[in-house]
C-alpha cells in the first residue's frame, strides 16, 4: 500500500452515491404503503430511510403498521423494486472514478442498506463487483448508523481507523463513519440534503461524481 495517500480504504454507500436509485427508491416505499393501506409518506420523508436496513426504513416510513405487518410491506416495496431495476445506471463517472482508485491501490468497499441479495444482484448487472474488494450488507452484519459494518472492513484488510474514509449521500452514513470513528465525505446529489450532514463534520461534500474524483484524487 502506497503510505503517501492519507486514507488505504475508503467504503462507500450504494444508492444515491454511487447508484442513482434516490427516486426509484422513493416512488417504490411509496407504493408499498399504498399497496397495504397505511398513509403514503412524502418524498422527503421516503427520501429519509434510505440507507437504513429494511426493517428501519420500513419503520420510519410507516410508523403507523402493526410490527407483525412489516413482512408485507417489505415483500411490496421488494417486488416494487425489482420490477424496475434494471432501468438504473451509475452516476456519470462512477466507473472511471472506481478505476482511478484502484489505480491508486486503495482498498475499496461498499457499505450499504441493501440486502446480500440485491447488492450482488446489482453489482453483476452494473459490472462494477470486479472493482470492490468487500462489501457489507445490512442483513448479513449490523446495519446503519451502527457501526459495526466499517469495524469488520478495517478488521480485514488491517486498516487503522485514520486510515479509512466513508463515503455516502445521507446522514445515516456520516453517522455510521463518526460511530465508528472514521472521516468521511458527503455528496449532495443523493437522498439527503447536504446542510443536513454539518453535524457531521465531513471533510468535504461532493455535489457531482465528477468533484468527487478530483478530491479523492488530490486528497484521499
Amino acid at each position: 500500500m502506497l503510505r503517501s495517500r492519507r486514507f488505504d480504504l475508503i467504503a462507500f454507500d450504494w444508492d444515491g452515491t454511487l447508484f442513482d436509485s434516490t427516486a426509484l427508491i422513493v416512488r417504490c416505499i411509496q407504493d408499498a404503503c399504498r399497496d397495504v393501506g397505511v398513509a403514503v409518506p412524502s418524498d422527503e420523508a421516503a427520501a429519509y430511510v434510505i440507507g437504513l436496513g429494511l426493517e428501519d426504513a420500513l419503520r420510519h416510513a410507516a410508523p403507523g403498521l402493526p410490527i407483525e405487518r412489516y413482512p408485507q410491506l417489505g415483500q411490496r416495496y421488494r417486488r416494487h423494486y425489482f420490477a424496475r431495476q434494471h432501468e438504473l445506471v451509475t452516476f456519470e463517472g462512477t466507473l472511471e472514478m472506481l478505476q482511478a482508485l484502484r489505480d491508486r491501490h486503495h482498498w475499496l468497499a461498499v457499505a450499504t442498506g441493501k440486502s446480500r441479495q440485491g447488492l450482488d444482484m446489482v453489482l453483476q448487472q452494473s459490472g462494477l463487483g470486479r472493482l470492490f474488494d468487500a462489501t457489507r450488507t445490512a442483513d448479513e452484519t449490523q446495519p446503519k448508523p451502527h457501526p459495526r459494518m466499517l469495524h469488520e472492513l478495517m478488521r480485514e484488510f488491517g486498516v487503522e481507523a485514520e486510515r479509512t474514509l466513508m463515503i455516502g449521500d445521507t446522514t445515516h452514513d456520516l453517522q455510521l463513519a463518526a460511530n465508528a470513528g472514521v472521516s468521511s465525505v458527503g455528496v449532495s446529489f443523493g437522498a439527503h440534503d447536504e446542510r443536513s450532514f454539518d453535524a457531521f463534520s465531513p471533510l468535504f461534500v461532493a455535489r457531482s461524481t465528477r468533484e468527487l474524483h478530483d478530491w479523492l484524487l488530490a486528497h484521499g
